[in-house]
């Protein structure tokens, strides 16, 4: 049994004390890019209408090294107030994890699931400070399922390239 526990997925035997186990961590995190437009000022801040909020996700992720990964959480609103734009925030949050003995697999599941599981809270705040410095009362995105999300795409992928070409 010990003789297994020294064994690498190629089967040849490892060094004592060689990582070969999945790692993953957090290096940094920033503001990738923002941006808060105000149009109507100051005339939106006389209305009484609450405004409409719709709020965009996007999430994207490159290979910026060997075993590090960045992954952008991009956060578009628009807060509509009858025909007036309130406010317009376009938010592009990063971070750079890096990723070590993840199989193949596993990378998108991580990269397009849970690295935006992480960065959300951060985001979040930036986004809420950035409303609130624009002069309305901050924005609270309630949380996200980004690993249900992806997994419900992936399921749809599948569902989609599984039919049939004549079917639809």
């Amino acid at each position: 049994m010990a003789e297994t526990d020294n064994i690498a997925e190629t089967g040849e035997p490892v060094q004592n004390g060689e990582d070969t186990g999945p790692a993953a961590g957090v290096l940094s995190q920033y503001v990738k890019d923002l941006s808060f437009e105000n149009p109507n000022a100051p005339a939106i801040y006389q209305g009484t209408v609450q405004p409409a909020i719709d709020v965009q996700f996007n999430i994207g992720s490159a290979k910026v090294a060997d075993e590090v990964y960045e992954v952008v959480l991009k956060v578009e609103v628009r807060a509509q107030a009858d025909t007036q734009v309130a406010f317009l925030v376009d938010l592009s949050y990063a971070g750079l994890f890096g990723l070590r003995n993840i199989p193949e697999d596993q990378l998108d599941p991580f990269l397009l699931g849970e690295a935006p599981r992480i960065l959300f809270p951060f985001a979040r705040r930036v986004l809420a400070d950035a409303v609130r410095d624009g002069g309305f009362p901050p924005l609270m995105l309630e949380p996200i399922d980004f690993g249900g999300i992806y997994m419900a795409q992936r399921a749809q992928a599948a569902e989609q390239l599984s039919e049939p070409a004549g079917e639809a």
